[in-house]
């Protein structure tokens, strides 16, 4: 990966590039902390499940479908959602999507059975749907395609985030509030992790402008300035703005193929590496809390360096390739390993910075060649089918563990399917992403 400067940054003065300092500064620190939110309210289980998998009496297949069935709700309501955001702004939308997922979120406490698990993560999915591709989305109304792989790898930096800081709060507040009123660890966790995002709902609403036409805090100037960067990517003829042709695009497809495999890599490290890392001989939710931080840690740093490298080259194939064969390796040697914690938790360092890297680079794609309500749609079609992997994972992985009483084969075919979409960007992406290649095409 060389660190050659592309040409349209170089291009851009020291007053342009201020404006989007400006405009990072503005928007991006409440989204991470949006964002972080949302992961400890879509993720929270992996922790929950050390205590409330006992006192419920649920078995790890039951875990799984469980996790699993977010996804499907999230599936279902994602494109929708999506074209709503485009048609009536994000600041009121990303708002409504926080509020009612960390009610939902807080509910979740309550649950008994196995029924009533299924049922409160279905509406959890339902009420987040749209999210994350309604903030790439938002993204490309600021941002040129040069510069969107810094800003994504800057908002998702809040994955890593939330996993260094997830962990320790959820053992803390499992250990510290527990039979407060009576209610277990678990249903704490819950609650408090389900208020934060009602409250950032409401700072979304009172924060976060539209677009930079209907922004305050930017001058006229600098108004104009975004809007020539953005009109002269709109004129590009290479992009479509049919929303049918879109969903048939053979590159869009490609790319929900893809974000398919790595979203069921994502799957085990998000739902599992708690009890992973228990695996390995440590027992304490709260030390079990603090070591599952030192993965995303590294993956946090690694994101941002790729997804910046990735801008500064204009280079795209390699990184992905490069992460996603990492990331595949990280986890054959975490399974090999399943007993030593030093080694699991180093190679499970490597398996999440593998995945968190692709995350930036892969979303710049869809607005390349596509443009309009067809972007919107697109993002969220290729987050939609890419989450039906977010559905395999959990699932997969906790009924072979039921099978085997091990986690060795799982996370061994999860760490293949890593690879095989790094060998398949590596095939195919020239023959159908030739445009993304060179980052602005």
């Amino acid at each position: 990966m060389a660190t050659t400067m592309n040409p349209s940054e170089q291009a851009l003065p020291q007053s342009h590039q201020a404006i989007y300092r400006k405009v990072v500064w503005r928007l991006i620190p409440l989204l991470i902390i949006c964002f972080i939110v949302a992961y400890y309210d879509r993720v929270n289980i992996s922790f929950a499940k050390l205590q409330m998998q006992e006192d419920l009496g649920f078995s790890d297949t039951v875990y799984g479908l469980g996790a699993s069935l977010f996804f499907v709700g999230y599936i279902i309501f994602e494109i929708p959602s999506n074209i709503i955001l485009h048609r009536i702004g994000a600041k009121i939308w990303i708002a409504r999507i926080m509020v009612s997922w960390g009610i939902a979120s807080a509910l979740l406490m309550f649950v008994q059975t196995p029924l009533h698990f299924y049922i409160g993560r279905f509406i959890i999915g339902a009420m987040e749907a749209g999210f994350l591709p309604g903030v790439v989305l938002y993204f490309t109304y600021w941002f040129p395609e040069t510069r969107r792989a810094r800003a994504n790898s800057l908002f998702m930096i809040a994955i890593s985030l939330a996993g260094v800081t997830g962990g320790p709060l959820a053992g803390w507040i499992m250990k510290h509030f527990a039979q407060i009123n009576g209610w277990e660890g678990w249903q704490w966790l819950f609650l408090l992790e389900g208020l934060m995002a009602v409250v950032m709902g409401v700072a979304v609403y009172l924060c976060l402008s539209d677009k930079p036409a209907t922004a305050k805090w930017l001058s006229d100037a600098e108004k104009k300035a975004i809007a020539t960067d953005l009109a002269a990517e709109e004129r590009s003829d290479h992009r479509k703005k049919s929303l049918l042709k879109s969903f048939s695009d053979p590159r869009l497809l490609y790319l929900a193929l893809v974000y398919f495999l790595v979203l069921v890599g994502f799957g085990g490290v998000t739902f599992w590496m708690p009890q992973l890392i228990k695996n390995t001989g440590i027992v304490d939710a709260q030390t079990i809390g603090f070591l599952t931080s030192i993965p995303w840690l590294a993956g946090g740093i690694g994101m941002v360096f790729i997804g910046f490298n990735s801008d500064r080259t204009g280079e795209r194939k390699w990184h992905l390739v490069f992460c996603a064969i990492a990331s595949g390796l990280g986890y054959i040697v975490s399974a090999a390993y399943a007993q030593n914690p030093t080694i699991a938790i180093m190679a499970l360092s490597v398996a999440t910075l593998g995945i968190l890297g692709i995350f930036p680079v892969i979303w710049t794609v869809p607005s390349t060649f596509l443009s309009g309500v067809a972007v919107a749609s697109g993002i969220a079609f290729v987050n939609s089918v890419g989450n039906l992997g977010s559905i395999f994972s959990p699932t997969f992985i906790g009924w072979v563990n039921d099978l085997t009483h091990s986690t060795y084969l799982s996370v061994n075919v999860i760490g293949g399917l890593m690879i095989l979409s790094g060998l398949f960007i590596l095939v195919f992406w020239d023959r159908l992403l030739p445009t993304a290649q060179k980052g602005s095409a």
